[in-house]
């Protein structure tokens, strides 16, 4: 029997990098919603991912958290659905997967809470350096690709164009020419137009009634 593959996420989260991977590997999973400040504090999920936040995933006796690790995890474990590079021909997908996620969040998130890295002593400090260069790292290395890595699509493309995505939604990452060139088709996937659907439907779930 395959192991049970169980999804945790809140529909307005960074589950939704995730939800688009789910999509991709095609194998049946199981979503369940915690609500902020409730079931996403409780025991029971705090035994998932002791930071009380989604994503996480549980296969068989198998849980990962970090929408990064995610989608690298369920890359291997479904390789079938060949959203990895084979193994001798994993550096740009290691690389660009690990630059959004440790430089490209960081560097978003920091920028949102009006925090600037603007003193070179600061930018030694930083692991991004700084928001302009990370983003004019990605825009140089994206600019007249279609894909992060290599010819094809992959894991990475899920978890850099969902960053870039958000980010250029909510005026939070430039809206580059290369941004906007490399995340308009992959916006279009069959995948990621599910998994849309599917975080809309569980929005309207959660919303509040009235009477």
């Amino acid at each position: 029997m395959s192991k049970e593959l169980i999804f945790y996420t809140h529909p307005q989260s960074r589950g939704a990098i995730v939800h688009w991977m789910l999509e991709e590997i095609g194998q049946p999973y199981s979503v369940r919603v915690v609500e902020y400040a409730t079931t996403m504090k409780a025991p029971e999920y705090l035994a998932i991912n002791p930071m009380g936040k989604v994503p996480a995933i549980q296969h068989g006796d198998v849980v990962v958290t970090e929408a990064a690790a995610i989608c690298a995890y369920l890359a291997d474990a479904f390789p079938k659905a060949g959203l990895a590079p084979a193994l001798d021909n994993r550096g740009e997908y290691y690389r660009w997967l690990f630059f959004a996620a440790a430089c490209g969040e960081p560097a978003m998130s920091d920028y949102a809470t009006g925090w600037k890295v603007d003193t070179a002593d600061l930018q030694r400090r930083f692991g991004y350096g700084s928001f302009e260069l990370t983003f004019d790292t990605l825009a140089g290395w994206l600019a007249g690709r279609s894909h992060v890595a290599g010819d094809r699509f992959s894991a990475a493309d899920v978890y850099v164009a969902s960053l870039l995505n958000f980010g250029m939604d909510f005026d939070l990452i430039p809206r580059k020419p290369e941004f906007e060139a490399y995340v308009a088709p992959l916006l279009q996937r069959s995948a990621k137009k599910r998994a849309d659907a599917m975080i809309q439907e569980l929005m309207t779930q959660l919303a509040p009634t009235t009477a």
